[in-house]
């Protein structure tokens, strides 16, 4: 090669590649979208900034859980279309041939947020919702989504999904989980695994607010959906938000772009943290207590909504959650406000179940004082139930209403339900019985407890930390 030509062609080399270190410094690429090249050495960054490949992929429960699924999913703002593929299920490849699996074009949102508060990056998203229906009961689907060519690694794999019974007296069962909040990756991991090791065939999983800590955060959103993993995708979430899900008395910016909640409560936004949805012969009701607690002017709204959803309710059991307890498991932390306005209605329609989060403690039991101590109460009213499933912990006082309680324990409870009978477990990341309890109720509506053994003794703070 001559002289000039050498000369030549070393000018267009060093032209190419000041114009991409330019581009990547600007945090765009040559193909005009961002690949957060100059966030390579930010501390997860996988994490936090998103890809053409999708992930943070959710299934949720909608208002017709026995013929429609949820689904949403995270990619770069350059995927601008994107689609889920959903199939009955087969024994081999057959889902994939051309024409088997129904195409929905997803809705698509151009969605960007910077949590100045923990100086993360500014990070843009495009955030892709379904709702597929016209599912039939006690199938099961696959599913997959992204867009592209069919074997292009822009398609998420394919997830299984299986639908509630047409059965309603069928027995199902779901976990609850108390704040997850702290250290979601490193500490909460291990509790939704066991949960999912335990109950493989769980049918759905329910989450009481502080979900993480900062509401803008990106990075522990990215842990929270990191800690779930494939479980997301597979076992349908309903979720109610916690204070930590607000700041400033707003919903976090991420809550609506990242799931996909029935949109059936109070006329006050598209909030999807007020909802209620029938599975099997259960009435389940979100009650967004951190809205409540800051929006006054609204609540006359909200407490009319919550007693028509009660007061025209046709199944045999009802199961409240929020975040903010009816009886808080120390003093100053009592919400007088919300159980002022929500006790009469618990009484009046005859609540089954209310979880709850907030206290970072653990406690179950009922608000009739007499019944206290005894392993089998003839006519019980309404469970209260306070549990915590991540890291952070606090103290607690030993109260009439109090069953069992516990601290410094990370607990997710196992609730299945079938027509007559509610059994209640809660355990530890290790596979410990913490508490236990069988609520029977007969065709009048009269209910029995049963107070069961654990198997762990009573778990205080001060035992592990010192006073």
């Amino acid at each position: 090669m001559k002289l000039h030509q050498i000369l030549s062609a070393l000018v267009l080399f060093l032209t190419v590649h000041q114009y991409s270190i330019s581009q990547e410094s600007s945090g765009t690429s040559m193909h005009g979208h961002s690949h957060y090249s100059r966030f390579s050495n930010t501390v997860d960054h996988k994490l936090i900034f998103p890809s053409k490949v999708p992930d943070r992929i959710i299934v949720n429960l909608t208002a017709d859980p026995s013929h429609s699924f949820a689904v949403n999913w995270r990619t770069e703002q350059s995927v601008d279309t994107a689609y889920i593929e959903v199939a009955l299920e087969s024994h081999g490849p057959e889902i994939r041939i051309p024409g088997v699996a129904r195409r929905i074009v997803a809705k698509t949102e151009l969605f960007e947020n910077e949590n100045i508060r923990d100086k993360e990056a500014l990070v843009k998203a495009a955030y892709h919702s379904v709702l597929v229906d016209k599912l039939e009961p006690d199938k099961v689907y696959a599913y997959r989504v992204g867009f592209g060519e069919m074997n292009d690694s822009t398609w998420s794999e394919w997830f299984q999904i299986e639908m509630p019974s047409p059965d309603v007296d069928e027995p199902f069962s779901f976990v609850y989980f108390g704040d997850a909040q702290n250290d979601v990756k490193s500490m909460w991991s291990r509790v939704i695994r066991k949960s999912y090791k335990m109950v493989p065939d769980v049918d759905f999983m329910l989450h009481a607010g502080d979900l993480i800590n900062h509401s803008e955060s990106n990075e522990e959103w990215g842990e929270w959906f990191y800690a779930g993993s494939y479980i997301h995708a597979t076992v349908p979430s309903v979720m109610t938000p916690g204070n930590h899900e607000y700041r400033d008395g707003k919903l976090s910016s991420l809550w609506s772009p990242q799931f996909n909640l029935p949109q059936n409560g109070p006329q006050l936004e598209e909030m999807e943290t007020y909802y209620t949805l029938n599975y099997q012969n259960m009435k389940l009701i979100s009650f967004d207590a951190e809205q409540f607690n800051e929006h006054p002017e609204s609540r006359k709204e909200v407490m009319k909504w919550l007693k028509e959803t009660l007061s025209t309710n046709t199944r045999k059991w009802i199961t409240l959650f929020m975040h903010y307890p009816i009886y808080s498991t120390a003093k100053g932390r009592d919400n007088k406000a919300l159980r002022k306005a929500l006790k009469p209605l618990i009484d009046e329609y005859k609540v089954d179940l209310v979880l709850q989060g907030h206290d970072h403690t653990y406690a179950r039991g009922n608000d009739l004082n007499k019944d206290q101590g005894k392993t089998l109460v003839s006519d019980v009213g309404t469970i209260y139930a306070v549990s915590v499933s991540g890291p952070k912990m606090y103290e607690s006082q030993d109260q009439d209403w109090m069953a069992r309680r516990g601290e410094y324990t990370q607990l997710f409870q196992i609730i299945t339900v079938s027509k007559n009978n509610i059994k209640y477990q809660a355990f530890t990341p290790l596979g410990g019985l913490y508490d236990s309890f069988e609520l029977q109720k007969d065709d009048n509506g009269k209910k029995k407890l049963i107070n069961q053994e654990a198997e762990l003794p009573l778990r205080l703070k001060k035992d592990f930390v010192g006073e």
